[in-house]
């Protein structure tokens, strides 16, 4: 019979799919996002018993206090430990079940899905820029709704209950472009600090070439990526 809480099938290419192992530490050991800090991660392996051990104990520290400690370094490594559980038992339940008698299902899933996010989304966390309890409702989320929702949360200083009722709303069947509209959020819209003469030149070529600035900017983007 089939765990109702078992892992999802990782079929999403945005997030679910990690490019490095689930308990890797690619933020977490980030000296560019995390500085000296980076040195303290733990690598988490769910093929290692012990390292489950470990998982499994780091869990259950984290679920009986969620909030003792906001430092991004602990919310991440809390988030790693949930998935490399999860990854290592098979389902969200048996997670739970391993973690202690605080920590519950919607817990483990919480923090895995957060874990489970793609790694530019992780890094806002890391950074401070996206608070760890938006991201835990923008998890919620599948594909690139994930990635939308987190920069227009970041550009836009949507607070936790603005993500939060954007995430609802979004789940009650509304495509995300229309929720955000009805929220004020015009998705890719963003101010750009340029270097005066770099300004100078942008204005002048789209002048000269009957375009909107923000038409070569954005095109000029795309050459890039």
């Amino acid at each position: 019979m089939t765990d109702p809480e078992a892992a999802p099938e990782r079929s999403d290419p945005e997030a679910p799919d990690r490019e490095s192992p689930v308990g890797e530490p690619v933020v977490r050991g980030d000296s560019e996002v995390l500085g000296e800090r980076a040195s303290e991660a733990l690598r988490l392996d769910p093929e290692d018993p012990e390292s489950v051990d470990l998982a499994a104990d780091l869990v259950g520290v984290f679920g009986a206090n969620p909030d003792a400690d906001t430092d991004s370094l602990y919310l991440l490594r809390g988030a790693a430990a949930c998935a490399v559980l999860v990854r290592a038992l098979g389902s969200y339940t048996a997670a739970a079940e391993r973690a202690g008698a605080d920590v519950t299902v919607s817990f483990v899933r919480k923090w895995a899905r957060v874990h489970d996010l793609p790694r530019p989304i992780r890094i806002q966390v890391a950074t401070g820029e996206l608070a760890p309890s938006a991201a835990k409702h923008i998890a919620r989320l599948q594909g690139t709704d994930r990635c939308s929702l987190a920069w227009a949360a970041v550009d836009h200083d949507l607070t936790v209950r603005e993500v939060r009722r954007i995430v609802s709303e979004r789940a009650a069947g509304d495509a995300l472009e229309a929720v955000l509209a009805r929220h004020g959020i015009d998705l890719g819209r963003l101010e750009v600090d340029l270097d005066p003469e770099v300004y100078r030149r942008l204005r002048r070529a789209a002048a000269t070439e009957g375009e909107e600035p923000e038409r070569l900017v954005e095109a000029a983007v795309r050459d890039y990526l």
